[in-house]
């Protein structure tokens, strides 16, 4: 264990699968309190169980607005505040614009959008005493993907909801810095990842397509990866990174600009 982290309290919106499950094991990892949130009770419970006495799981719906206000308000108690928020948390459907229907499209936003609006909401009035000293502050990463800036077809809803969370995390960051709080918000890009949502994809895939060890063209990285670019904007490493969107997409964005 290492102290990149050390004492910070972090939610993690979606923890119990994929980058959210990534990021709970890095932040104890590195020093953390880990505060794993999810739907998947199970497997949100095994999570903790695994990570020992730093990490704690609640069952959480992220587009429950009372939800956010019972885990912050159990946070402050157990834990004296909150450092970091990561929301992980997201659906994916691949309908395309025609196949769309208006009930799927506004579940997706339900999800992916409103449950990162709460819980950075939540997070922001959290932290509105944290100062620098101590922990720095506080740190709020949503994770995005490379649909909120190419549009990937196929991808109609998911693709609205991310680039709306990406508009999101900017005024979050002009938020927090006119209201001179000690609170980032930054936003990550991945490109494709290798989780259970996506793992029946990759399975049809080259390994030239899903492996950076095999080809430097890879379109697809593992949930450390992104947990490793999550943890740097969650410390004291990035306290000068703030409304920042940064791409882990090995180039995916810039190749087809």
């Amino acid at each position: 264990m290492t102290t990149r982290l050390a004492e910070r309290v972090v939610v993690i919106a979606g923890g119990a699968g994929g980058v959210g499950r990534a990021c709970a094991e890095q932040v104890v990892r590195e020093g953390g309190h880990a505060v794993i949130t999810d739907v998947d009770e199970a497997g949100g419970q095994a999570l903790a169980e695994a990570l020992g006495a730093r990490a704690l799981f609640r069952r959480l719906d992220i587009a429950s607005e009372a939800g956010w206000a019972a885990l912050m308000a159990e946070v402050a108690e157990r834990f004296g505040g909150l450092h970091g928020l990561v929301n992980a948390a997201a659906i994916c459907p691949s309908e395309d614009l025609e196949a769309t229907s208006l009930a799927l499209f506004q579940k997706v936003q339900r999800i992916n959008v409103d449950g990162v609006f709460l819980g950075c909401q939540a997070a922001v009035r959290a932290m509105r005493a944290n100062r620098p000293d101590g922990p720095r502050g506080g740190s709020i990463v949503n994770v995005v993907s490379t649909a909120a800036v190419a549009g990937h077809r196929g991808l109609c809803a998911y693709t609205a909801s991310k680039g709306a969370v990406a508009a999101l995390t900017r005024n979050v960051a002009a938020h927090c810095r006119a209201q001179g709080l000690f609170v980032r918000c930054n936003a990550v890009i991945p490109g494709g990842i290798k989780t259970p949502m996506t793992a029946t994809l990759v399975a049809t895939l080259p390994r030239e397509v899903t492996d950076i060890a095999v080809s430097p063209t890879a379109n697809f990285c593992d949930p450390v990866d992104v947990a490793h670019a999550v943890t740097y904007l969650l410390g004291e490493e990035s306290r000068f990174v703030n409304g920042s969107e940064l791409r882990v997409d090995n180039a995916l964005l810039s190749a087809i600009a």
